[in-house]
């Protein structure tokens, strides 16, 4: 008859609780996982298959109890390390977002949006629309594949330790978060620049033909030149998103 003690119960507890809490916080926090499609079961269950396929393979680490003062810091510190991998890409995510929303503004569509079911609030046409199809270039680059690799990696570089967080590069997150923005900004700038050419035209016109009804000019001309200044950046768009998708990728754990 096989008889377990409860040290060694929580060892074989502790060797998977830690890399599951990482594993989940990364599918709560990543682009993709974290999307109010994915039900919370099914992030969990894949958190569960990933961490049994991993698990054994990571490096020893000293044993805590999970049910002690200590184990309890252990789950924040993984639960830290998880989020801030996943925030990584949501990053890029929302520099993109920022371009496509600056672009609709200038447009004049920030009249218009619909109900964005993932955060259950009106989102910008444009910004969604962008947004979408970058979901669809990282998953056709396989990024939800270097998302876990990363996550396997982060072990290696953050192993399972009580003051692992401490190896969080937070200055790193921040600058490229501002390096993100940035791109973004640069991403909407042709088209921002254009719209505001059309803005600049539409002022003088006001001024020498008062009588003219500017906004029922205005606003269909912006919104017609904002809608062929995208027809024409189309063909730049994928480079430009997979350069950001590139840069975001670069900086995940190895």
């Amino acid at each position: 008859m096989l008889t377990f003690t409860p040290a060694e119960i929580d060892a074989w507890l502790a060797a998977f609780l830690y890399p599951f809490v990482r594993v989940l916080a990364l599918m709560s926090a990543a682009p993709l996982f974290s999307h109010a499609s994915v039900p919370f079961p099914v992030r969990i269950g894949l958190a569960l298959v990933i961490t049994l396929v991993i698990a054994p393979t990571l490096p020893a680490a000293p044993f805590v109890s999970p049910f002690s003062a200590l184990g309890v810091i252990e789950v924040v510190t993984q639960v830290l390390i998880g989020v801030a991998i996943g925030l990584t890409m949501q990053i890029v995510f929302a520099a993109v977002e920022l371009a496509g929303d600056l672009i609709g503004l200038q447009m004049g569509l920030s009249f218009a949006g619909f109900i964005d079911p993932e955060n259950a609030e009106q989102s910008p046409l444009i910004g969604s629309f962008l947004s979408i199809g970058l979901m669809l270039l990282f998953l056709s680059l396989n990024g939800h594949l270097a998302l876990v690799a990363a996550l396997r990696g982060s072990f290696d570089s953050l192993p399972i330790a009580a003051t692992a967080w401490r190896g969080i590069d937070s200055a790193r997150l921040v600058a490229t978060a501002s390096g993100m923005f940035a791109t973004g900004l640069s991403l909407a700038l042709p088209i921002v620049g254009a719209l505001l050419v059309v803005n600049l035209a539409l002022g003088v016109l006001s001024r020498t033909a008062p009588q003219l009804n500017l906004f029922a000019v205005g606003f269909p001309l912006t919104l017609l030149v904002g809608l062929l200044m995208l027809l024409l950046a189309a063909p730049f768009a994928m480079p430009a998103l997979t350069s950001v998708l590139e840069q975001g990728l670069s900086i995940l754990p190895r």
